[in-house]
């Protein structure tokens, strides 16, 4: 069969066959290699872009490779400048990949990875998702995603899915007409997996559920669900199981990197350590030890066309105690560093904490769909839901006392029925937001 998928990166100037040999090389490596790759690859980024690139060796002052620890943390405010600054030498809008961060963190800036790094990108994906029998090439799949609503991205996008071997489902109305029309669709048509947005899929199981209706057993040839870009809560895992009947497969990532993070076939997170470098720090910028949570920094191994170079990526995250260079195993991401609620008392808590606390309240008789939460002020708070109906004041009573009981009490909260809930405009669900 045709190899479209591989083709088209070669067409584009992405040298895939290339960067999937050196991947299989640096998986393949024995410890003791490894870790000689891993020095060698920091070593020569750093010196790279300290000869290459005036922002970064600005920014660095007098750091060097040998004192790693010494190297400025980079964060998206330094990015958000006009990307010509920040080029290495060598490198124009003529010879890269371009593209832009979607904005979820709050911060969205425009990135450049030369042609080679990128194809190293789509070789790590094609890679991870082989752990599960699919295949870029030949695997049809069923995509839950945004799509820009011009009419040039529109059909951009559209070729973009028909070279990719994937059919979009765009996720901007999950209304239920909406969702019987996808349901149609997996009737008629052979897909291999489905890939998007967390909160979009677990809606669709949501309706599937209403309907008692297992995915596999109307469309048979299902291998596995890939969820991304939003949390994916145990409970949400446990019923895209029950009615998809396929595995569920959890991955993190920034589009500025790579795969960070993906579910292998053991069930852990395991974190990419082929292209990536992966600290956890705290506050002081120190590494916590394995175990303890910290903030997320990442090194980009390859990518010399932009400097991402112990960048703070915005996320918490623990990384397991049996971590090692070679496998580390990311044990829990927390969420974003920027998505925290400040509480009357001085407490800082993370605002997926009341989503915690109040989902399996609110999705208990099955009549909430989605909600999401909003901070307006230090003690009060807005939740915003879909619903066939309207929560009663048990409901309200209940999610009041286990905040009181988790959080602190005194916390004011109105709730808010509503038709159609507000997303990104790539189609992402922000699930908690401070306006603090």
């Amino acid at each position: 069969m045709i190899r479209l998928f591989d083709i088209s990166l070669q067409l584009n100037g992405f040298p895939i066959e290339k960067a999937k040999a050196e991947l299989d090389q640096i998986v393949h490596f024995s410890e003791k290699d490894y870790i000689s790759f891993l020095e060698n690859k920091k070593k020569e980024i750093v010196d790279f872009h300290l000869k290459n690139n005036s922002f970064y060796s600005e920014l660095a002052g007098n750091a060097t490779a040998e004192n790693w620890s010494d190297l400025p943390i980079l964060n998206k405010q330094n990015l958000q400048k006009p990307l010509e600054e920040r080029l290495s030498k060598g490198y124009s809008k003529k010879n890269i990949y371009l593209n832009k961060t979607s904005g979820s963190s709050g911060t969205p800036f425009v990135f450049a990875k030369d042609k080679y790094s990128h194809a190293l990108t789509w070789a790590s994906n094609i890679m991870r998702f082989g752990w599960f029998g699919i295949d870029f090439n030949h695997s049809y799949q069923a995509r839950f995603y945004g799509i820009p609503m011009d009419f040039v991205g529109y059909q951009k996008e559209r070729f973009k899915d028909f070279l990719t071997h994937r059919f979009r489902f765009p996720v901007f109305d999950l209304s239920d007409d909406v969702l019987e029309r996808f349901l149609k669709k997996f009737k008629t048509k052979k897909f291999d997996y489905i890939n998007g947005y967390t909160s979009s899929i677990v809606l669709f199981a949501k309706f599937l559920e209403q309907k008692n209706i297992i995915l596999k057993e109307i469309c048979p040839t299902l291998k596995a669900c890939f969820v991304t870009s939003e949390m994916l809560f145990e409970t949400d895992k446990k019923l895209l199981e029950k009615q998809f009947g396929i595995p569920i497969i959890s991955e993190y990532g920034a589009s500025e990197l790579d795969l960070i993070a993906f579910e292998n076939p053991q069930g852990e997170w395991q974190v990419n350590a082929e292209t990536l470098f992966v600290e956890i720090l705290d506050e002081n910028n120190n590494p916590v030890p394995h175990g303890t949570e910290g903030k997320i920094v990442i090194t980009s191994l390859f990518n010399k066309a932009n400097p991402f170079i112990r960048y703070e990526i915005g996320d918490i995250g623990i990384l397991g105690e049996k971590s090692t260079p070679q496998k580390p195993i990311l044990k829990k991401l927390i969420g974003r560093t920027n998505d925290v609620a400040i509480l009357p008392s001085g407490k800082k808590s993370p605002g997926l904490t009341f989503y915690y606390v109040t989902k399996s309240i609110i999705e208990d008789d099955g009549n909430v769909k989605e909600f999401i939460i909003k901070q307006t002020q230090l003690d009060a708070f807005e939740i915003e839901y879909l619903a066939d109906t309207a929560l009663v004041s048990e409901q309200i009573q209940k999610i009041q006392e286990a905040i009181d009981l988790y959080l602190e009490p005194n916390l004011n909260f109105t709730f808010t029925r509503k038709t159609v809930l507000e997303r990104t405009n790539r189609g992402k669900l922000k699930q908690f937001k401070s306006y603090l």
